[in-house]
Parts: structure tokens; sequence; C-alpha cells
């Protein structure tokens, strides 16, 4: 009956569904599972429904990343890194395998004569001594590759530590009611149906404490550790309040401001998921994707506009009918990345531009607790919502660490080699600090045969999108990344997370570490820590929940890695090369493709293209802002001017670098960014014009007699605006005739007239 329909049948409770060839767990996993650590809740009671999937299909057809695909599908590199890397590789095993063919014939050649003599038996011998040989080497190769690492638990150091009193610019609504479901939360039913669509089954407690404190329109500074849903917990009262009320002219209302465009399109993908039942519309603004488009959606005013801070300005500046005056919420996600310094003009001039009476949320798994960072965003009355320490990792997370001796720093790259070869061989992301190691990295793994991606600042908008695409799809199973992967992306199945060096602060860590172990999952994390490092160490030790690991690997697996990379040199020599080459072709092309549209088309249409996008600051302001935030090599970490002027004289000698100076420079980045923001906090803090507060409440009983003030120190203590405005500009004309009027009557020096006559 089925059949005849053409439609297909449901599986039965007794039958056998399909198997999946892929579906058998790793040693890794069991291991995790097994792991020392609060066991994971079934899907009866848990906070994620166990066939969750943060998928990216969405009503509309093709899913946001594909859409931000398509628009840079004409600007991709002519060719991939990969196909350089297999190139050299290629060309590498055909002189390997000449130079052995050529060994093989002077050997024949040699022992032509016995051969003749000694028959067919001998030569049977010979060829089964060589396949002995080559046998031998793949076995001491598999002795490497199988010697297992040795793990031993860290012990930690437990340290007293006094409660840190609350300050009175928070509401305190870190509690919650931990039954509290969906339908409890008074949603609208397309908010409801989004929900069910989507997988949720129950809200994290992230979710639990903000979604009814949102509904409220207060304003929030929310802390979470990462993967526990913090993007539902704002985008679902902001979407419940659109529905309620909805807009009677086409204007913006709610401004989503994050710090990369990765996860500006992610956040971009869940916001239209959760409102694909409703008529709310959204809008994307994040730098690398076509202007025009972005101008033209933000015409037709959506309600949601989710942008990164330099493109929103710039259509702000650029984009005549587009204003932030009828934004009703603003909301900072990973708020604090947003209020640090290099952030800090843009920010300005956005919340400058912004309504003053709206409502705003900010939300980090790292979140600042300094008033003075907070007060710039102008928080009225905001409720504190803290469900984890800014310092908490999540729980599922298994963290091992494996230490660098003193003398031993340019073995890191052989360590990570070694891991990603033996013990972690997909599902990997490796964190480095700086492009040029992540673009290192990626062409020496690719030589060894791994499927390597790269995600950093230098690759083009195009490029970045299609690593994340190929590493969510696992076609590549290893991504290199720097920082700008760091930070909320939330990418389905990360095994393993592998610091190459250890960031800057413990902050960052959390966040490089939250990308696995992410919706209630395992995870991992293995860090390479230095003598310079163990700092860290010790304050990540000291607050993780669960047990810390060491790791160890036996030094005859380094040794052999480390020679295996001195081999490679020259191939990565050659891939660069090659990368040098096609980039003076492309500039090349580009020249004469913009000298061929001049003579055509003729000067004036050239000149009217060639018309700059105004911006806030002028080029030089720009500049200055930027040679004043820029980490320099010379900067701070190297003390004294000869110092400094040493480091810089050996690097411009030496055009390659030793795997100690590489590793070294890669800490130098880490401690000198470390250093510039201790720098910072000892700083004496500006003072700023806040708010004035209400007075508080008087408790009923006996009236105090409130003691009264002299004018001398009403004067000293009167900090408000008035006061400081008239302690600027100086005593005014009425000011100075009151005092003449005063010392008059206290009769000083001063003589009146009628007296100088009588005498």
């Amino acid at each position: 009956m089925l059949q005849r329909l053409g439609l297909v049948g449901t599986i039965a409770e007794g039958d056998a569904g399909p198997e999946d060839p892929e579906s058998g767990g790793s040693e890794d996993e069991e291991e995790l599972r097994r792991a020392p650590g609060p066991r994971r809740r079934g899907p009866a009671g848990g906070d994620f429904s166990a066939a969750f999937v943060f998928g990216e299909a969405e009503a509309g057809g093709e899913g946001t990343w594909a859409e931000a695909l398509r628009q840079l599908r004409g600007k991709r590199a002519a060719t991939t890194l990969d196909e350089k890397i297999e190139k050299v590789r290629q060309k590498r095993k055909f002189q390997e395998r000449e130079a052995k063919q050529a060994k093989v014939k002077d050997e024949d050649a040699e022992t032509e004569d016995n051969q003749t003599k000694k028959g067919g038996c001998e030569d049977f011998s010979r060829d089964e001594e060589q396949e002995d040989v080559e046998s031998q080497y793949s076995l001491d190769d598999e002795t490497i590759f199988t010697k297992a690492d040795t793990v031993k638990v860290k012990e930690r150091r437990r340290s007293k530590k006094g409660e840190v009193e609350a300050e009175n610019f928070f509401e305190d609504a870190s509690q919650y009611d931990d039954n509290l479901s969906f339908q409890d939360m008074n949603l609208s039913r397309p908010l409801l149906k989004a929900i069910t669509a989507l997988g949720f089954k129950q809200p994290t407690p992230i979710q639990k404490a903000c979604i009814p404190v949102g509904l409220l329109g207060k304003d929030i500074c929310a802390c979470a550790a990462t993967g526990t849903g913090k993007t539902a917990a704002f985008i679902l009262p902001v979407l419940e309040r659109l529905i309620y009320k909805p807009r009677q002219a086409p204007i913006t209302r709610v401004l989503v401001l994050v710090p990369t465009r990765e996860l500006g399109i992610q956040v971009h993908s869940v916001t239209k998921q959760l409102a694909q039942f409703s008529s709310v519309t959204t809008c994307l603004a994040v730098g690398g994707l076509d202007v025009k488009t972005q101008e033209a959606a933000l015409r037709s005013g959506p309600d949601i506009l989710i942008a990164t801070p330099g493109r929103l300005i710039d259509h702000l500046h650029n984009c005549p009918s587009f204003h932030l005056s009828s934004i009703e919420v603003l909301i900072l996600d990973e708020a604090d990345r947003m209020l640090d310094e290099y952030f800090e003009e843009q920010m300005k001039e956005v919340i400058r531009l912004c309504s003053n009476h709206r409502q705003t949320m900010l939300f980090s798994a790292t979140m600042t607790e300094e008033v003075k960072d907070l007060a710039s965003v102008s928080l009225k009355n905001p409720v504190r919502i803290f469900v984890n320490s800014n310092t908490d990792v999540a729980p599922f997370l298994r963290q091992e660490f494996i230490r660098i001796r003193p003398n031993r720093e340019g073995d890191r790259e052989a360590i990570v080699s070694a891991l990603l070869t033996r013990t972690f061989p997909d599902h990997v992301m490796l964190f480095t600090q700086t492009k040029k190691q992540a673009h290192r990295m990626h062409i020496l793994l690719g030589l060894m045969g791994l499927r390597v991606g790269e995600l950093h600042g230098n690759l083009s908008q195009a490029q970045r999108l299609e690593a994340l695409r190929r590493f969510k799809d696992e076609q590549i199973d290893i991504l290199v990344a720097t920082d700008v992967a760091a930070r909320g992306l939330d990418i389905e199945g990360v095994k393993t997370v592998i610091n190459f060096t250890m960031p800057n602060t413990t902050k960052h860590y959390v966040h490089r570490v939250g990308r696995t172990a992410r919706a209630g999952r395992a995870g991992r994390s293995v860090s390479l820590v230095g003598e310079e490092e163990r700092k860290m160490l010790k304050e990540i030790v000291k607050t993780a929940k669960t047990p810390v690991k060491a790791r160890i690997l036996p030094q005859d697996v380094i040794l052999k890695f480390r020679e295996k990379i001195e081999n490679l040199e020259k191939d990565v020599y050659a891939v660069l090369c090659l990368e040098r080459e096609e980039r003076e072709m492309q500039q090349s092309e580009a020249q004469i493709n913009r000298a061929k549209k001049q003579l055509e088309t003729g000067k004036q249409e050239a000149v009217g293209e060639s018309l700059e996008r105004s911006w806030f600051q002028t080029r030089e302001e720009r500049k200055k802002e930027k040679l004043a935030k820029a980490l320099q090599e010379f900067d701070l970490a190297l003390r004294g001017k000869k110092k400094r002027k040493k480091f810089m004289q050996d690097r411009q000698k030496k055009v390659q670098m030793t795997p100690e100076e590489r590793s070294q420079f890669e800490i130098l980045k880490s401690q000198m960014y470390a250093e510039r923001l201790a720098k910072r906090n000892r700083r004496a803090k500006r003072a700023r014009a806040l708010p004035e507060e209400e007075p508080a409440a008087v408790p009923a009983g006996p009236k105090q007699k409130k003691k009264k003030q002299s004018v001398f120190d009403e004067e000293l203590t009167n900090t408000s605006r008035k006061a400081l405005k008239q302690y600027r500009a100086g005593p005014s004309f009425e000011d100075r005739k009151r005092l003449g009027m005063a010392q008059r009557r206290k009769g000083g020096n001063f003589k009146s007239k009628s007296r100088y006559k009588r005498k």
C-alpha cells in the first residue's frame, strides 16, 4: 500500500534500525566517559536532549553560512594552500623514489659478478633481505606511533580565600527556579514551536535565570560557562518583546554587537531559526561581506540587527537612512571583549549614537566585574546573573598539561605533531598565539599527510568561512586557529583543543578550551606549558573542579618527530615560495585589470568608484591608535634599549628562525599582552561623571538630626554635574557681587563713601 502511494514506511518497534559503520566510539571517548567528575544526567532530567544538534538548516532553505559563502564565491584564491602542499609532497616523493632506484642500480652493478655465480637462490635471498629491511623500518615507525604517553593526576594546592563582598552597583539575581520550563516562561506560541523544532528540551541554568529578568525589561550583566546556551538566553526575551509589541513603522529596534565576523554569522543563524515562525526580520552586518547588499537590507528597517562594531559604524556614517535612535534593546555578546581597549573608541561611538532610553544586556563566559567598565555602557540598575564563576570551564572538560623544560622550548612543534599523528587524529582545534605560526603549522602538518585547515586574520573572509565549513563537514580533521576562533563559535563534535602556547590570560584560556565539551558533552584540552607560563597553570589548577592531568610524551618519540620536521624544512620553504609567486602574480593581474578599466571606461568613472567611505576618525587618529595599541616585539617584554636593539638586529640577520626562537616569540607576544593589561590596571583611574544615585529610604524610627555642613565642606564634597561646571567656569558675576556685599558687611579694610565725606 505504501509503495503504491510512493511513501516510505517508518521503522516499527521490533525492527532493527540501519547500522552506521562510523558509529563506533574511540578509546579516547571511552576514557573521557570514565573521567572523574559529575556524571551527565540522562535524557529525562538533563538540560539538553540526547538527540540535540546545533543544526544549520533553516526554514527559509539554505543556512546563513551558505548564504555568506555565496556572496564571496568569486573572491577565492587561484589555488589553495592544500594544493601547493600536495604539489610539494608529490615532488618530494618522486625525488625519493628516483634516489632509491639509483641506489639499487649501483648495488646491482657492484654485486653483478656474485649474482651470476650464486644463481637464482641467492637472488631470492637478496629480495627477502630487502623486504626484511623495509619491514624493520616500518616496525620502528610502528613502535614510535604505538608507544603510549604517561598521564598523571596533577595535585592541587588549596588556598584559603576570603569572600568578596558584592558591590552595590548590582542587584544580584543569580538564584533561579530549577523546575522552570520553557512553557512556564509565558513565551508566545511561535517561539515555543521554534524551540521544539530546534530540539531544546529543558532550559539551561543561564536561560532559567536570564529569560524571566529579560522579559521584565531590566538591564542584565550575565556570566555562564561556555556552551551553555547564552545566545538563546538573550534572543528569546527580545523576540517575545518584538512579537508582543509589533512595530508601527519599519525601524530597527534591537542591536546585537559581536567581536568577530564568524560569531556574528552564527548568532544570526540561531536568531533566524528561533524567529522562523514569526514575522520578525533580521539582518547581518559584519565585515568581509558585500556592503551594498547590507545597505539594501538596512534600508528596509529589519527588527534585529547583528553586527560587528567596525562595519556598523561604517554604515552609520555612509548610509543616510540608517540610524540607531530607535534602538530599544542593546546586547553585547562576549561583552568583556567588547569593553576592552581594542574596541574602546568604536564602542564609545556606537553608544553615543544609540538611544538613551534602552534596555542593555551584557553576556560572556568571563564577564568583567569592573564597575568602571560597565558604567561606560550606561547600565541602569543592572541585574547581576553569574551562574558560573569568571574562570569556570565546562563541567565535562578533561584538562591536560604537558610540561616543557627550560632548554627544550624548540620541542613544541614536535610535541604537537606527535599528539596529532599518534593520539588525537581528528576533530581537533589547535590554537597558536600568532598568525605566522598558525600558517607554518598548517604547512607542516599538511606535509605530514594530515588533513588541516587554518583560520586567522590574514585570510580573506571567503577563506575563513570555507575553512570553518570544511571543518564542520569533517572534510578536514584539524583546524589551526588564532584567538579569532576562540570566542563563541559552536562547532559540533570538537573532541580536543590543543594550546601551542598558553594564552594571554586565564580568561582567554577559558574561551579557548570552551570550543569543546559544549552542550553537556565530554571533551579534552591539552596545553603545552613552559617555565615562564607556570604561574597561569597554578591559577588554572587552583580553580579546577575536576582533577587536572599531566601528560608526558616519551623522549624518543619527540626526537623522532623533531628530526622529521628538520627534514621537512626545505619543503616548507618551497610552499612559501609558491605562495609568494602566486601573490605577486595576483597583484600584477589586479594592476593590469585596473589599467584596462581606466582606459575603457575613462578617468571620470574610475574616480567616482574610488571615492572613500567616511569614518568617525581621521587617518592620523586611526594610525596613532593602532600604533599605541600594537604589541611590538621590542615593546615591553624586552627590558632595556640594548636588548631590544640586539634582538631586532639578530632577527634581521637570520632569514630562518630556529624552533627555540619561534617558540620564544610566541610566548613573548603573550607576555607583552599580559604585562600591558597589568600596567593598564595599575594606572590611576579617571574621574567619571556617573548618574547621581537616588537617596536611600530612611528606616522607620526616631529621626536623627542631620549635621549641617559648612559652605566650604559643601563646595568641596559636592561632585554633582552642576557643581563641576561652576568650578571649571570660575565664579560668576552674581557670585562676585555677593562676595563684595559680604565684605562690606564685615567692614574690613573697605571704607564707605559717606565716612570719607565726614572726615
